[in-house]
């Protein structure tokens, strides 16, 4: 596997040549989903897109967990989560890359 990453302006830029937005409407329009697609998440919304996933929020509680170097007990405050599940088709498609 090839240690690339899939940036914001990767994604800027393919819109830029599949739909011929300009450059700076091609950022804009990514910066816009992105953000509110963020917007939902925090006001605690669901992000489904089809054939890809589901982006979800989880509240996890309060617990005590444990240094694993010295053995110490410590509190860990409650907290949410993101969380993504990805579609069958998406698991499929990803699994299909590993036949290689």
């Amino acid at each position: 596997m090839g240690d690339k990453t899939l940036t914001r302006m990767d994604l800027s830029e393919s819109v830029f040549r599949e739909v011929g937005l300009s450059r700076n409407e091609s950022a804009e329009l990514v910066e816009a989903v992105l953000q509110h697609m963020s917007d939902a998440l925090v006001s605690g919304e669901q992000v489904k897109i089809s054939s890809f996933g589901t982006f979800s929020v989880r509240e996890k509680a309060a617990r005590v967990g444990r240094n694993p170097k010295t053995g110490e007990e410590v509190p860990i405050q409650p907290r949410r989560v993101l969380t993504f599940r990805p579609s069958h088709l998406m698991k499929d498609r990803v699994a299909a890359g590993n036949k290689r």
